[in-house]
Formats: structure tokens, C-alpha cells, sequence
């Protein structure tokens, strides 16, 4: 599974856990490779209950886990073959508990803190980050927080909630350093940096295409023209500005030693991007795994924060700046597909994206001045009452089984029913006001 080598166990104790542990990781790989059936929630929670039940047979408990995340640096620890199927089974059933629609549960929060640590190290490598993407990023580790405190009295390991604790202490602490960073800028020139973050972003990203036309570029070198025009000191653009020259040089072209890198961090970037696209109907977070394994592995082959080819060779600066861009590209995807989640079973999505697709109609169809005749609901009215037809004494039942996110899907399409009713009455409203002196034909 793309996982770097790491020292064997140090006695038969570590041997016996590490061979239940892999049995346990093998289990949900194959379930996760299982598409044919919905992922049910009592299928997941045995197999965490056996992975808890596994590291609490540790002599020590952990309190800290692998979290990478190398921001220009090598590895500073060695950890056990152990404790990287431990971490393996944590993000899988992290991915798990998202598919079963249990995202406020401290087990959640496992692989999304991971990601976190790794964006922030990234943005603190790179250097281009904005005010908007650490808003996203706090917001959500508060969010974090807020779970992990109220499952402290519910969680049937301990060890699980210090460890998630001290990882979001981890991101805080890059969080803050960044933050720091931002106020070295006058309040005046910010709107300025955030042009020139996404300025960048937009090379970055040209950079990354075996194709493309010299007026992308022109169009950018305008908009950098004009605010260096407006600077009294261009030194910072200055600082950036071989950019340029590298991706006009380069043409589209990478060289060969790191073409597999780089065609592989393209490929998870557009396989992420398409899902990033097609997320409500086609992802189940299980999916993100493999990705995750693949980018971390990437990340991991770096030697003093650079990547170094067959021969031992550091890459150049161009090759190191797209390499970067790409994971940390990836990175983000995965980030955003994450706190994108619903807090609803695979087994129900089906009928929440359904409300939704509902609801954003109605929506549509009110601020477009509403419909002309009660008539023209009727296509939604029968849409509802198709979906609330399908609960069985109020609840949505898949199969015999009573998935997650019954109080999500039941709000959504109360949402919807008063959207309906607020159309009908309108409508109502205005066929009276024409013909006062007859009643509504629908009455």
C-alpha cells in the first residue's frame, strides 16, 4: 500500500498485535474495494472496536501517532512496522466513519488532521498561502476540537482523544506561525498579496500543462505589470518573477529523470479535480485513501526537503517548485473533499442528493418571481411525496437497516416542503389579487 519501509517489531508481544492489526487493515481493504453492497455501520464498528482492542494491548498506549508532515525536512523519528498498520487502520476506518455518515465522531477526525498537518507544512514550504485559506483551515481544526471535547465521556479509548488533541494542537502551532507571518503585511497592501498568491497559483498551474498558449502567460504577466506599477517597492514581486522565465523556457516540457513523479502527481491532481467535480454522486471517502498513500509516499521520498533522482541528484528549482505544487494541490483536493462530507450514510445519499437537487430548484424557481399557477409545482409535490413515502414508521430504511443521517435527510426535506408550501401560497396569493372575485381553480 505505498507504505515506506520501517524496523520490525521489538518483541513477540508487538508480533502477535501487528499480525491481528494487518488482518484487521486487509479486512477493510477489501471492504472498501467492495462496491457492490452499502457500507453498513455495524460492519465498521466491529472492526474498530478490534483495532482498539488491539493497541489497548499495548503495554503503553500511544499519545502521539505518525503524523508527517516534513515542511523542508527529513524524517526527526522512527516508528515501528506496528505502529504504521495502526495508523493505516485509523485512516481507513477515519474514511469509513465518513462514509457511514458519522463525521461529528473524535474517529473522524483522524485522517482529516493528517491532511491538515500536511497542507499547513506545505503552505508553510511554499511560502503562498493567503488570509482565506488559513479562515478554512482554523475553522475547521475548531470544529475538530469541538468534536473530540464532547466524545471525551463517549469514547471507549482514551489514548484515541489525547492523540487527536495533541495533533490539533500540532496544526495550531504551524497555524499560528503562518497567521504570524500574514501581519507582516500592512492591512493597505493585503488585497495586493491575495492577488499575487492567486497570480502565482494560476502559473503554478499553466506549469503543470503539457500544452499551452503563450497569451495564458501574457494574460498574467498584464495583471503582475500593473500591480508592480502600483508598488513603490516591487522587491517581492521581484523575488518570484523567474517564474516566468522557467515556464516560457520549459514550454510545457519536464524533464525526464522526474517525469514518473510528475505524471503521477498530475494524475492524482485530475483524478482528484474530476471528483472534486462529481463529488455528491460519485464519491465514497474510503476512495481517498489510496491517494492519500500515494501523495504521502511522494512527500516522504524527499531528502532535506528536496526530492533527488536515481543518481542522488536534487531536483532543480523549477522541477521542485511543480512538484510541490502538484502534491500540495492534491493535498487541498482532498482537504476540501473532506470537509465537503456530508454527515449521512452512502446508503442514503441517493435520496439526500435527490433533496438537494430539490431544494436548489425550488430555490431557483423562487428568486426567479415564483410560479405563475399552483399547477406548476406539481411536479415537485409528486417528487416529495415519492421520497417520504419511502420512510417506514419516520425513519429511511436501506435494506432492513436504519443507516445514518436520518435527522439530516428528514430536515432537508422539511426544508423542501416548506419551500413547496411558500411557492403554493404565493401563487395562491397572486392568482386572487388577478380574479378577486373567484376562487383559485386548485382550491
Amino acid at each position: 500500500m505505498e507504505t515506506p519501509k520501517v524496523p520490525a517489531p521489538r518483541d513477540e508481544g508487538e508480533k502477535r498485535i501487528l499480525a491481528e492489526l494487518m488482518s484487521i487493515r486487509d479486512q477493510l481493504q477489501l471492504r472498501k474495494l467492495d462496491r457492490t453492497t452499502y457500507v453498513r455501520t455495524q460492519d465498521v464498528m466491529v472492526l474498530y472496536e478490534k483495532t482498539i482492542e488491539q493497541v489497548n494491548a499495548f503495554p503503553e498506549p500511544p499519545t502521539e501517532w505518525p503524523l508527517l508532515g516534513y515542511c523542508g525536512c527529513t524524517l526527526t523519528w522512527v516508528f515501528l512496522a506496528v505502529d504504521r498498520v495502526v495508523d493505516s487502520c485509523f485512516q481507513l476506518l477515519s474514511l469509513f466513519f465518513m462514509t457511514i455518515g458519522r463525521n461529528n465522531e473524535a474517529p473522524a477526525a483522524y485522517s482529516l488532521t493528517s491532511t491538515i498537518k500536511r497542507l499547513l507544512d506545505h503552505l508553510d514550504e511554499a511560502n503562498l498561502f493567503s488570509a482565506k485559506d488559513l479562515a478554512s483551515i482554523e475553522h475547521t481544526l475548531e470544529r475538530l476540537s469541538k468534536i473530540v471535547n464532547d466524545t471525551k465521556t463517549k469514547e471507549p479509548a482514551p489514548f484515541l482523544e489525547a492523540l487527536l488533541s495533541s495533533r490539533i494542537d500540532r496544526c495550531r502551532e504551524t497555524l499560528d506561525v503562518l497567521k504570524q507571518r500574514l501581519k507582516e503585511y500592512d492591512e493597505a497592501i493585503i488585497p495586493t498579496h491575495e492577488r499575487l498568491v492567486s497570480i502565482l497559483r494560476q502559473m503554478a498551474a499553466i506549469n503543470t500543462k503539457p500544452k499551452f498558449k503563450p497569451e495564458d502567460i501574457n494574460k498574467l504577466r498584464t495583471q503582475l505589470k500593473e500591480i508592480e506599477s502600483q508598488m513603490v517597492d516591487g522587491h517581492f514581486v521581484g523575488q518570484r518573477a523567474s517564474l516566468w522565465q522557467e515556464v516560457s523556457k520549459s514550454g510545457g516540457q519536464f524533464p525526464e529523470a522526474w517525469k514518473f513523479v510528475y505524471n503521477t502527481l498530475t494524475g492524482i491532481r485530475n483524478e482528484l479535480d474530476k471528483l472534486s467535480l462529481t463529488q455528491a454522486w460519485s464519491l465514497r471517502e474510503t476512495d481517498l485513501y489510496d491517494y492519500q498513500r500515494q501523495l504521502d509516499k511522494i512527500d516522504e521520498n524527499r531528502v532535506d526537503g528536496n526530492w533527488v533522482d536515481a543518481k542522488g541528484q536534487p531536483a532543480d528549482l523549477y522541477v521542485q517548485r511543480t512538484l510541490l505544487y502538484l502534491i500540495r494541490r492534491s493535498y487541498g483536493y482532498i482537504y476540501h473533499l473532506m470537509i465537503s462530507s456530508e454527515p449521512v450514510s452512502e446508503a442514503l445519499l441517493p435520496i439526500y442528493n435527490q433533496l438537494q437537487t430539490l431544494k436548489r430548484c425550488l430555490i431557483e424557481v423562487q428568486n426567479n418571481g415564483g410560479v405563475s399557477s399552483v399547477r406548476e409545482l406539481y411536479p415537485y409535490s409528486m417528487k416529495l411525496n415519492s421520497i417520504d413515502n419511502l420512510r417506514v414508521d419516520g425513519k429511511f430504511m436501506v435494506s432492513g437497516d436504519i443507516p445514518e443521517g436520518q435527522g439530516s435527510v428528514s430536515e432537508l426535506l422539511s426544508q423542501c416542503y416548506d419551500l413547496n408550501y411558500e411557492l403554493r401560497v404565493a401563487a395562491e396569493e397572486m392568482a386572487e389579487q388577478e380574479n378577486p372575485d373567484s376562487k383559485d381553480e386548485n382550491e
